[in-house]
C-alpha cells in the first residue's frame, strides 16, 4: 500500500469517526484548503529573506503543521471526489515537463507561454 493511500485512510478515518463527513462538501473543503494554504503564507508575510532564514530556526514545526493541514485537505478532497491523487500528480508532472522543457526553462522564471 502506498504512503499516500495510508495517509488518505488516516484522514478519512479521523473524519468519519467524528461524523464530520456531512460538513465536507466540495466547496467547503476547497475553502478549507485555501485557508490552510493562507496560514502557510502568514509565516512569510512581510519578512525579508534574512528574516525568513532566522524565523525558520524557531518556527519550522509550525510551518510543518500548516503544510500538513494543506495536505490533509488535498487527501480528503481527492478521496471524496474519487481522484487518484498519485496518478493525477504524475499526469500533471508530465504536462509540466512538456510545458517547461529543460533546454528552454533551466534557470529562468518565465512562464511557459514566454519561453
Amino acid at each position: 500500500m502506498s504512503d499516500i493511500k495510508k495517509l488518505t485512510e488516516e484522514v478519512v478515518k479521523f473524519r468519519n469517526e467524528r461524523k464530520w463527513q456531512q460538513f465536507h462538501k466540495p466547496k467547503d473543503m476547497a475553502i478549507s484548503l485555501a485557508l490552510e494554504a493562507a496560514e502557510v503564507l502568514e509565516h512569510f508575510q512581510w519578512k525579508t529573506e534574512e528574516e525568513v532564514e532566522q524565523y525558520l530556526k524557531n518556527h519550522r514545526e509550525h510551518i510543518a503543521d500548516e503544510l500538513s493541514d494543506v495536505l490533509w485537505w488535498v487527501l480528503l478532497m481527492s478521496h471524496d471526489l474519487e481522484i487518484d491523487i498519485y496518478e493525477a500528480f504524475l499526469r500533471k508532472k508530465k504536462k509540466n515537463e512538456e510545458k517547461y522543457p529543460i533546454e528552454k526553462s533551466r534557470g529562468t522564471h518565465q512562464k511557459y507561454t514566454e519561453l
